[in-house]
């Protein structure tokens, strides 16, 4: 009988632990996909705050001849 209860005392707090760093991982994992991360180029970076109306088209001119 004292073997099943120490298993299982063993075997809750294996559970509890396991489940904790799963919720910590969780909250603190970034959006970008796992293995799949690229880096994006400086012109990219540029086209997508062109888009977005961060920039106008003058400034993306500007820039867009500076990084070449």
């Amino acid at each position: 009988m004292m073997g099943f209860g120490m298993i299982g005392m063993f075997l809750f707090w294996i559970i509890l632990i396991f489940l904790a760093v799963f919720l910590v991982r969780g909250l603190f994992q970034t959006n970008h996909p796992s293995g799949n991360t690229q880096l994006l180029s400086a012109r990219q970076i540029l086209e997508q705050r062109y888009a977005r109306g961060e920039i106008n088209h003058e400034q993306f001119l500007l820039m867009v001849k500076d990084i070449q």
